[in-house]
């Protein structure tokens, strides 16, 4: 078994799937690291971090981590929160967004992060997952 939040609960949280948080409430730290595959089993990455909207304590972004090999030449993309989907049978989440699609999404190195709260980078982003953004 690879890692997921099931594999990163240092505190038994999910040790009993009747009683416990999950999954309607997560640890964040428990979903770190977790794969992302698309609807045709394909593996499209990781999650290096989830971005806060601090004014309403949401989860704006998860950023996913793709391509490169040993965390070398990776490309990092904000994926709208709305776009994942936990799958709970796999332990793993799902975005609908194909391969090949995904090279073309708009993404970014780790030594470069755009401004994550400029409304046009959003809405573009938004527009890209088909995800509701704002008056979009």
């Amino acid at each position: 078994m690879g890692t997921n939040y099931v594999t990163r609960d240092n505190f038994g949280m999910y040790a009993q799937a009747s009683q416990g948080p999950g999954p309607a409430l997560m640890g964040a730290n428990t979903l770190l690291g977790n794969d992302v595959y698309n609807k045709d089993g394909e593996d499209l990455g990781d999650i290096k971090e989830f971005m806060i909207d601090m004014a309403t304590g949401k989860v704006a972004y998860a950023v996913l981590s793709f391509g490169g090999l040993l965390g070398m030449g990776d490309k990092l993309f904000a994926v709208p929160w709305a776009a994942m989907v936990l799958d709970t049978v796999n332990k793993r989440f799902t975005l609908n967004v194909l391969k090949e699609a995904l090279k073309e999404a708009p993404g970014f190195n780790k030594d470069s992060w755009p401004s994550m709260s400029d409304r046009t980078w959003a809405s573009g982003v938004h527009r890209f997952y088909g995800t509701p953004y704002g008056a979009d």
